[in-house]
């Protein structure tokens, strides 16, 4: 007979499990962390190669073709002075035209602006173009055509001028196979054109005639200036020379600052003009 045993309620029952190994693997959570260790270390230092040469790559190139920008901004009055008669007055400079360099961190390095007459700058530049626009208003004012829109078209004119002239000096170098010249350098090279431009609407504001006077004079002045400039830049700080093109490209400037000068020294309502 068949004996059948019910469990009872209210009366706890107990099994039996079968035993579990609950002894760890030593051995294989040893090479897990060894090897986990030495990916965790070779995958950081292959990352810090990498960003690391990635960071001093990007910071060279920056140097290379931005510079500091501050540097650019280290003036005094005496600069300024003497460097708008540099500009607006080229054929009384009778100093030499190269920059002057010093050593700084066992490498050459040009002086700051305040300590070379030679050296370019932005304070000029921006404060001429700003000089440039205040007087554009003042003139359409005295015509009676003043307007918002007018004076923001004329600042998009001045913009683009300014691009114009980086483009044109840009180029030249590129042709020339001397395209490491900061780019800071060039822009500060062709916002220079503001302060003959500014001094051309002067006379217009004053006298229409002093304008036809004063307006092939800086142009001229800032041909020879940039021609100076390009030929330094060319031979000491690039040290690139190309006889059979480097005299035409040079022309080409100076010849270029009539038209470019005409156009932003006509102050309209449409300056496409």
């Amino acid at each position: 007979m068949y004996n059948n045993v019910r469990p009872q309620l209210g009366v706890p029952q107990f099994y039996s499990q079968p035993p579990t190994s609950s002894q760890p693997n030593v051995l294989g959570n040893a090479f897990n962390a060894a090897g986990s260790g030495l990916i965790r270390g070779g995958l950081g230092a292959y990352g810090e190669k990498i960003f690391g040469s990635s960071s001093e790559y990007v910071q060279s190139n920056i140097s290379r073709y931005f510079s500091d920008p501050q540097y650019y901004f280290q003036v005094n009055d005496h600069y300024v002075k003497n460097k708008l008669k540099v500009v607006l007055f080229p054929f009384l400079h009778r100093g030499h035209w190269t920059r002057i360099t010093e050593p700084v961190g066992g490498r050459l390095s040009y002086k700051p602006p305040i300590h070379d007459i030679n050296a370019p700058d932005l304070y000029i530049p921006l404060m001429a173009f700003g000089t440039y626009v205040v007087l554009a208003g003042i003139s359409l004012g005295l015509r009676g055509k003043f307007s918002p829109e007018a004076l923001n078209w004329l600042f998009i004119k001045g913009l683009v001028g300014w691009f114009m002239q980086t483009a044109l000096l840009k180029a030249t170098l590129l042709s020339l196979g001397s395209g490491e010249a900061p780019l800071l350098d060039i822009i500060a090279y062709a916002g220079y054109t503001f302060a003959g431009i500014s001094l051309a609407v002067v006379g217009k504001i004053i006298s229409g005639y002093s304008y036809y006077v004063l307006m092939p004079w800086t142009c001229l002045c800032m041909g020879v200036f940039l021609v100076k400039t390009m030929k330094r830049v060319l031979f000491a700080e690039v040290r690139s020379y190309d006889s059979s093109k480097h005299h035409y490209l040079l022309l080409f400037i100076a010849f270029a600052q009539f038209p470019l000068f005409i156009w932003l020294g006509n102050i309209t309502v449409n300056w496409f003009i």
